[in-house]
């Protein structure tokens, strides 16, 4: 499979303290475990009966929040369901379009999509899936009562015709240039309808067409996923099943990969000297197209004023932060990264970014706030997050400002930024692989992840122009334009795009993540 590209926005429900039920909502018995998190290297991962030799036990440091597709953004659930679920097209490591569900597709004109499906494709209840389900899930996303985050992904979608069980036509409102980049994202994830009627939403259920199904969440422990053995695309998934452990504690997930009680965790570059030099432990990198950022919520007067949220940026040392956060393995960014090449304008020289405390003291004054304010940074459970929300803490008491860490769990996280709750908010973000995403969907007045209250009439009508652009050249100079608004509005502070390191067993085979691929596990082999 592949890894897809969407980011953090909306969260509806906490985890209930149930076994999961798997494709149309079938409960799977709970086999009288209770669960618990592995505390340290001695103790052993539940196991039930010997397992199979091709199971692979992933340690991840966060709880999934929900398992829908459609409506959650959150890292620790989409690492889940990018495994169960399939969409239209995909990319390569290019940025090339590849089919997935789609087995071919046609541009008759600028507002016309025609998709031709791979036949006996079937999702995880046996059922094949058929061109009356893409129809269905696209009318999902852009039910407004589903509050789907990929709705503005998809509005421009004016009607969709069902030419035969295999054939669908899409027609759009107005020319779109990003159209088949959104179909790849998995806020366009094909679900079965039915699933969904009789269990009223997908956040504690899945039922997809991916190379795995799932079989049980126990809530705080683990997740168990299992090879889907009708999957499309022969001799694949080489594995039997994925595992996915919760340990929150670093500590616990580095003693686990040393002892071999999980074959594959993720950690911060700060972490590679606990594991280098391990015979048994293989390190494999590859750079992010994520980004680090310092969101304000600009309902608050504080906020308001664009000369505090420049003051912030230009007390902020990046470098700092990369040295200490990311071990020096990460690039200044903005919100278009730099792995997605010509797009990008140069964060590094721009005015802003030039650490310069005595301007920040003067912008400060000008704003009303000569002797600072008291606030509070946001975090999540991700060990990035919380160690930025730290250093920007003390670079911030430099121009009077007095920040307070707030150590969110994941659904209260998620809460606070979807419902703009925050003062402050550290956080990370995807940019995605088109720039009307790294721009439209988080600055835009209307974007689906525009959370912090941010609104620029000149952003707004940029994006408009360069979705209806064809000519790339033109596009390039019209997102461009609209980075250097937004970054001189300032609504997030950008800062850091690093590396990302997996750390995995010697005996693991056939994994080689990539930026735009990251967590494809279809190829692994356990040795």
């Amino acid at each position: 499979m592949k890894s897809k590209k969407i980011l953090l926005l909306v969260s509806l429900l906490l985890v209930m303290v149930i076994a999961l039920t798997a494709c149309g909502g079938k409960e799977q018995p709970t086999q009288g475990e209770q669960p618990q998190q592995s505390e340290g290297p001695s103790e052993k991962i539940p196991s039930e009966g010997p397992a199979p030799a091709q199971i692979l036990k992933y340690a991840t440091e966060s709880e999934p929040i929900g398992l829908d597709p459609h409506t959650i953004t959150a890292a620790a659930s989409i690492r889940i369901f990018r495994q169960i679920y399939d969409t239209l097209v995909d990319v390569d490591d290019d940025m090339n379009f590849i089919p997935e569900l789609a087995e071919s597709w046609e541009q008759p004109d600028d507002l016309t999509y025609i998709f031709k499906l791979k036949k006996g494709v079937k999702f995880h209840n046996g059922r094949e899936m058929v061109a009356e389900d893409v129809k269905y899930s696209f009318e999902r996303v852009l039910d407004p009562e589903v509050a789907a985050i990929g709705k503005s992904y998809y509005n421009m979608i004016d009607n969709m015709e069902i030419v035969d069980n295999y054939t669908i036509k899409f027609t759009l409102n107005e020319p779109f240039a990003p159209f088949l980049t959104n179909l790849t994202s998995l806020y366009g994830a094909i679900v079965p309808k039915e699933v969904v009627e009789e269990n009223g939403n997908l956040m504690q259920v899945a039922c997809g067409t991916g190379p795995f199904m799932l079989i049980e969440w126990i809530p705080d422990n683990k997740v168990i996923l299992e090879k889907n053995p009708d999957y499309y695309e022969e001799g694949l998934p080489k594995l039997d099943g994925i595992e996915y452990y919760v340990m929150t504690d670093e500590s616990t997930r580095i003693a686990a990969i040393r002892t071999g009680n999980v074959h594959l965790i993720k950690l911060p570059a700060q972490s590679i000297s606990l594991l280098e030099g391990n015979k048994d432990v293989a390190i494999k990198p590859y750079q992010s197209n994520e980004y680090s950022f310092l969101g304000f919520n600009l309902d608050l007067d504080k906020f308001k004023d664009v000369r505090v949220r420049q003051a912030i940026s230009l007390a902020v040392n990046r470098q700092e932060i990369i040295d200490l956060v990311y071990n020096g393995e990460a690039t200044v960014t903005g919100f278009v990264t730099p792995a997605m090449g010509r797009w990008t304008i140069n964060y590094a020289n721009e005015d802003l970014y030039q650490q310069n405390i005595e301007k920040a003291k003067q912008l400060m004054a000008e704003a009303g706030y000569p002797d600072g304010f008291e606030t509070k940074i946001a975090v999540g459970l991700y060990d990035d997050v919380r160690a930025t929300g730290e250093i920007l803490q003390k670079q911030l008491e430099q121009i009077g400002i007095k920040a307070s860490i707030e150590n969110l769990e994941s659904g209260q996280y998620v809460d606070a930024w979807s419902n703009r709750t925050h003062e402050m908010m550290a956080g990370r973000n995807g940019a995605g692989t088109d720039p009307n995403r790294a721009v439209a969907f988080f600055f835009s007045t209307k974007g689906s992840a525009n959370v912090w209250g941010y609104s620029n009439p000149e952003v707004d009508a940029l994006c408009d122009e360069g979705k209806v652009t064809v000519n790339e050249a033109e596009r390039e100079e019209i997102y461009k334009k609209a980075q250097k608004i937004v970054l001189n509005d300032s609504p997030n502070i950008f800062m850091a795009s690093p590396m990302e390191y997996f750390f995995q067993r010697a005996n693991i085979e056939g994994f080689e993540p990539s930026t735009f691929n990251a967590e494809n596990f279809e190829n692994i082999v356990i040795k």
